[in-house]
Order: structure tokens, then sequence, then C-alpha cells
């Protein structure tokens, strides 16, 4: 595989407006894959299509278990394929220099497995848990490589703010595409499909990979082609980006602040990746919500989660990342617990506000935080990948647990117990990174 000389690889200048605005632009071009696959259209239309009558069982490939146990697994299962893979693809990158590239690629998969739901009915219930699982791997793979590109393009104090503004363009992109579906969904004799309920919902996810792979020429028009890693004779291709992974967990370990903290990351991502995938489910099974409440309540989520990534961005400013960081996860314990409790639409409405508040604040205080607190290093994709590895995995221990939990119960109310358990746990190891002193001036203060 053919090795890039440094004259060839761009100068990426820092802070640059240009290059900021189309590394945000992805974000508005992946997150439809989460609000209308991930969080509204295709829980909905899942379980829709996978019910018999009062039955939720069903077979995939000859093994009978609930629908959304199945469901939770197929997105085990593309997390674990990611967090398995993505290590080689870093490799290949870092071979390479084409970051860009992989980035792309995982893109065109995650967008034709989207595209790939518009067949999928009660006939096709296997194809359609095998093109979500491409949709997924290609969403959570992609944002490996895009989440490298931060501290590539960005001085470590607008980090945050940077952060939070592609989150905040992403939950305005979603909910723009979003509404057309939903328009489409609710008035099909408008688009003349009425004679088909299961069109319309089909046809959004194409509108879904159309959108995504649309959207995202103009992060890939601007991002650098090449960036430059020093790669060590006689390195394989296969396996440096394992090595590398080792390296990172050597480093890790060698950093009590950086053990910490992953630690209690990961299992604040257990708990807040699980509830994004499973929250739409447990209403619709486990309250009996009908569209008309739980399609506005999960758009509620997306509003207020653009408020509250500017909103813990803020706070992170005056607090410190950590504080902020700690915060949003007691709000998180509150909300499950909560959660736990609800019978009806007015109690989900009310836990459905608090998640989008903490939702986006959370996951971009996680990214920047993790950012503010690497070494000195140009090896970027390494780290990241580490630390993308560790969320993929939080999210396989999550959903596995959530669909083990609820086939051995039938009630999903104790898996949501079990995330409240995650937060706690999570809490517990910001707390004692906290405690440390100002165990980084970076991530602590302001």
């Amino acid at each position: 595989m053919k090795i890039l000389q440094r004259s060839l690889v761009q100068q990426v200048k820092k802070d640059d407006k240009k290059t900021i605005r189309a590394w945000v632009m992805y974000d508005w071009a992946n997150s439809v894959y989460q609000l209308t696959v991930a969080s509204i259209v295709f829980p909905i239309y899942f379980n829709s299509v996978t019910r018999t009558g009062d039955s939720d069982i069903i077979s995939f490939f000859g093994l009978e278990k609930p629908n959304t146990t199945f469901y939770a697994w197929a997105v085990s299962a593309a997390y674990l394929l990611v967090a398995l893979f993505s290590p080689l693809f870093s490799s290949m990158a870092d071979f390479t220099g084409r970051r860009k590239g992989f980035m792309r690629m995982f893109t065109y998969v995650g967008a034709l497995g989207v595209a790939m739901l518009l067949f999928f009915n009660h006939n096709h219930i296997e194809l359609g848990l095998i093109a979500f699982i491409l949709g997924t791997i290609g969403y959570g793979g992609s944002l490996v490589f895009y989440n490298s590109f931060l501290p590539v393009i960005a001085s470590p104090q607008n980090q945050d703010k940077i952060s939070a503004r592609g989150y905040a363009v992403g939950y305005l992109g979603s909910i723009i595409l979003v509404l057309l579906n939903l328009w489409m969904i609710l008035k099909p004799e408008f688009w003349g499909i009425a004679h088909d309920k299961t069109l319309a919902p089909r046809i959004s996810f194409v509108t879904v990979g159309i959108w995504w792979i649309a959207f995202s020429q103009i992060t890939f028009k601007v991002l650098p082609k090449y960036t430059f890693r020093k790669r060590q004779k006689g390195a394989s291709i296969l396996t440096n980006g394992y090595k590398e992974l080792r390296k990172v967990f050597t480093q890790v370990r060698q950093s009590r602040k950086l053990t910490i903290y992953l630690f209690g990351f990961f299992f604040v991502m257990m708990g807040l990746l699980t509830t994004m995938f499973m929250a739409a489910n447990y209403g619709v099974k486990e309250l009996n919500l009908d569209d008309k409440v739980l399609i506005p309540t999960i758009l509620i989520i997306q509003l207020v989660g653009m408020f509250g990534a500017w909103f813990f961005a803020r706070l992170s400013g005056k607090i410190g990342n950590l504080r902020a960081f700690i915060s949003s996860i007691v709000v998180w314990i509150f909300v499950v617990v909560y959660a736990y409790t609800i019978k009806g639409a007015t109690g989900f409405m009310i836990a459905a506000f608090m998640i989008g508040l903490v939702m986006g604040g959370s996951q971009t205080l996680a990214r920047s935080t993790y950012s503010k607190m690497l070494p000195e290093t140009t090896d970027h994709t390494s780290f990241f990948s580490f630390f993308d590895v560790m969320e993929k995995l939080a999210t396989v221990a999550g959903t596995f647990t959530f669909g083990i939990i609820e086939s051995l119960t039938g009630s999903m109310r104790l898996s949501v117990l079990a995330i409240a358990i995650f937060f706690v746990i999570g809490l517990c190891f910001m707390l004692l990174l906290l405690r440390k002193g100002k165990a980084t001036d970076v991530a602590v203060s302001a």
C-alpha cells in the first residue's frame, strides 16, 4: 500500500472558519440517522411490523426472542463490529494518510445500509435487522475518524464551542428532515402513497441515505485529503492499529486521571447510548404510547438538545468541563429513576424534556473533556480510536444487558433500572477524579 510523502500532506490551520464549518456540517449530514432511524421512525415502524396480534416474539434465522431484544442486540452487534475493526481501519488510515477516505467509506456503507430498509417488512425481518446493523456500523465507524479531526482543526480553548456547535447543527438538520418525513408518513394521501401504509416510513429511510451522502460532500470537499503521522519502519498495516491501541492503553494506565476518566466515561456511555437507542421502544412497548404522543415527544428531545448542548458548553466555561459533566450525570440519574416509575404520556414527556437537556450537553462534554486531557501528541487518530472503541464497547455492554434483562424478565422497566446503575457507577468515578484535586487543570478548571 502506498505510503505518502510528507510533501503531499496538507498543513491544517487551526481554528480556520471554513474548515470548522465543513467539519460541523458532518454532524448535519449524519445526525439524520440518529433521529429518523435510531430514535423515531425506525423504532416505531420496527415495533409495528414485527408484532403479530398481542405477540412480540419474532424469529431471526430460527432464534425466537421478543422484538425489542433483537433490536437491542442488533445495536450491540453493530457496535461490537465497529469496536473490533476500527483499529484496523485506523491503522490503514495512518499508513496511507487517507483518514478522510475511511470516513467517507463508512459514510457510504451507513447510508446504503439505511437505504436498504426500503425492503424491510414483516416478511423480511432478517433483511431489516441486517440493514439496520449496516447503517449503525456506518454511523459509528465514520465518527471514529470524524472525532479525530477535532484536535487537528481546533485549538483546545475552542474545542468545547466547536463540539457543541456540531451537536446543535446536527439536531437542527435532523429535525428538518424528520419533519418532512413525518409529513409524508402522517399524510400519505398528499404524496399519493396511501395505498400502502408501510411505504412512507420505508421511503423515509431512503431519504436519510440520500441526505447523509449529499451533505457529507461539503465536509469531504474541505477537510484535508491527507494527514501525516510518523510511521515506524517494519510496522504491519494489519496489526499496527491494534498495537497503537495497546500503546495508548499503556499511556492511559500511566495517567491516573485518564484511567479514572475513561472508567467513568465507559459507564456513563453505557447508560446514555442505551437510553438513546431504546427510549422510543420503551414508550411504544412499556407505556403503550401511540404515534401522536411518541413522535412529538422525541422531537422535544431534539429541540431541547440544541439548547442543552449550548447550555453545557457555557456551563463548562464557568465551572470547568469535569464539574459540568458531573452535573449532567446527576440529571441523568434523576431522569432514569423517574422513567422507571412513570405510567403514561405525561411522565414520558417530562422525562423526554430532561433527556433532551442533558443528551447533547453530556456527549459534547465527554468528547471535548477527553480531547483536553490528552498528552501532547500528533497521533490523534490512535487516541480517538481508543476513545471510540471504549464508547462502542459501552454501547455493546449497555444494549446487550438491556436485551438480556428484558429477555429474562419480560419487562423493560428492570432494564431501565439497570441504566440508572450504570450512571451511578460513572458518577462515582467522575467524583473520584474531581476529588483527586484538580488532577487536571484543563479538565477541571474553566
